[in-house]
């Protein structure tokens, strides 16, 4: 009688066959992921990060990567002699911070992913919102205690031209977006604004139609109760997320913001993921368990 040898490599299939459904439905889809948090500063969560990405490429979809920078653009500011301060939840980005801002995103964050992105293949490309006027904004003015704030050159987003992320994607890249934004007054002759990355990604992905918006961050999702409990949401409705919104700490508030954006504006899913868990994107897509907070459009009848 003949015995069946066991085979080492049946575990990976096993894997591999559970991803299948996944890979069907997100095939040929555009994911835009917002990266972010301990992922960007930590070089071992930074190389898994750029590895799930070509993955994501190689396997039929097609992520678009939106960046922000705040620890790298805290410590150039500080190279500078330059203050960072910050009122609403957001910094306060003067004429002469802004230069460095710029400079930080598009010349040393974005340059840095592009380079690891590429490692695997001849894929990323890097722009910010001012080229192609992929995003152009207006002053943002935020108000504190019904007052109105000057915090200087942030910006507001006003519209979206996917025009050359769209070309990028068809000729098989990675775009990888810096979260600047042109102004939308010609006349205006600072003509950049320091945009929130959040709100990028999810008016990104919005307007590209997107499946799924990933937000990475450094908690493992929303949670239920916090601080009181560290059971994390699952899963919620956009009507059941905006309920939450006026309880949540100022750090997530503009990540569950950008997930509402999304989902109200046509994307499938919004989540919200553990960025510091090394593969956590295809923790996410490709497993039945999923890691994080995953946001769906309202069920029939919600409001």
């Amino acid at each position: 009688m003949t015995t069946t040898r066991k085979h080492t490599a049946l575990p990976k299939a096993k894997i591999l066959i559970e991803a299948l459904p996944w890979l069907t439905r997100h095939h040929g889809r555009t994911v835009v992921i917002k990266f972010g948090g301990n992922a960007m500063v930590d070089e071992e969560l930074k190389a898994a990060f750029a590895q799930d990405v070509v993955f994501l490429r190689h396997a039929g979809l097609k992520p678009v990567v939106v960046h922000g920078g705040g620890p790298q653009i805290s410590a150039a500011l500080d190279k500078h002699g330059i203050v960072s301060e910050f009122k609403a939840g957001l910094r306060v980005t003067t004429e002469e911070a802004m230069d460095v801002v710029r400079m930080v995103l598009a010349g040393q964050v974005q340059r840095e992913l592009v380079g690891l992105l590429n490692q695997h293949g001849p894929f990323a490309v890097g722009l910010t919102g001012e080229d192609a006027h992929t995003i152009t904004a207006i002053r943002h003015t935020p108000e504190i205690d019904g007052e109105p704030v000057d915090i200087g050159r942030v910006g507001e987003i006003t519209a979206i031209d996917t025009g050359a992320i769209e070309a990028l994607l068809a000729d098989g890249r990675i775009p990888v977006v810096s979260s600047i934004a042109r102004s939308q007054d010609d006349s205006d002759k600072g003509h950049v604004y320091n945009v929130n990355a959040d709100t990028a990604a999810a008016a990104l992905a919005a307007a590209l139609g997107a499946e799924t918006l990933m937000v990475l961050t450094d908690v493992e999702g929303l949670y239920e109760d916090w601080p009181n409990s560290d059971e994390v949401i699952s899963r919620l409705t956009a009507s059941q997320l905006e309920k939450l919104l006026p309880d949540l700490s100022s750090g997530m508030v503009p990540k569950m913001q950008g997930c509402l954006h999304a989902v109200r504006g046509g994307v499938n899913t919004a989540r919200v993921i553990d960025g510091r868990v090394q593969h956590s994107i295809l923790l996410e897509i490709f497993t039945d368990e999923g890691i994080g907070t995953m946001v769906v459009p309202d069920e029939e009848g919600e409001s």
